[in-house]
Order: C-alpha cells, then structure tokens, then sequence
C-alpha cells in the first residue's frame, strides 16, 4: 500500500485560503507582548482592513513577520515593526492578524472566530 504523501501549507498560504488557525514562532523581538513560540490565533486580512496597533502576519523585504502595524499609508501600505523599536519596514503584503494570544495551556476551536 502506498502512503499518502501530505502536503504542508505555509501560513501565508493558508491565510490566503481563508483558514483561521494556531501558530507560533521563535523570538523575542515581541516580547513582554508576545513571549518566544506562544501561540497566537491568526485569521485572514488585508493591509487595508489593518489599523496602527493590530499585530500581523506580514511580508517584509522577503521575510515573514509577526509583528506590530506602526503607521499606515494610503501609497506605501503599513509600517511592520518588533515591540522594541526596530522598523522591518513598508508592506502591502499583509496575509493576517493575530485575532487572540493563547495562554500556556490555552486551547483554541474554529468556531470562537472573532
């Protein structure tokens, strides 16, 4: 019998498919906000529905971030930057926004959706 070869979507890739789901990454560059690996719900948005504040899914200068929205503007997009300061910086490639931070132990289902 033949196994079934299972294909794994990117984040980026499932947000643009209209999943909401769990993720997590390594860093501390969001830190006391988000703490390394902590789980965050992430749910599909475009750069335009974003507001100064909100934290993203983003592509910066060919590099994924979750990170801070820290201006917006109409030509150039929104503003990426950590929790200390560091610009990453101008993106209209936004896939999604962090809809609620898990807690250790924290669990999440499809139908809490905000």
């Amino acid at each position: 019998m033949k196994k079934e070869k299972r294909i794994v979507k990117k984040p980026f890739e499932r947000l643009e498919a209209g999943e909401t789901f769990v993720n997590s990454e390594p860093g501390n560059s969001m830190t006391p906000i988000l703490k390394s690996r902590q789980r965050v719900v992430l749910a599909p948005t475009k750069w335009e529905d974003v507001n100064v504040g909100d934290i993203v899914y983003a592509k910066v200068a060919g590099r994924f971030f979750t990170h801070k929205v820290s201006a917006k503007n109409d030509d150039r997009g929104v503003q990426i930057s950590n929790n200390h300061g560091h610009i990453n910086g101008w993106t209209k490639h936004v896939y999604g926004k962090v809809i609620k931070i898990l807690e250790d132990g924290e669990e999440w289902t499809e139908n809490e959706k905000s």
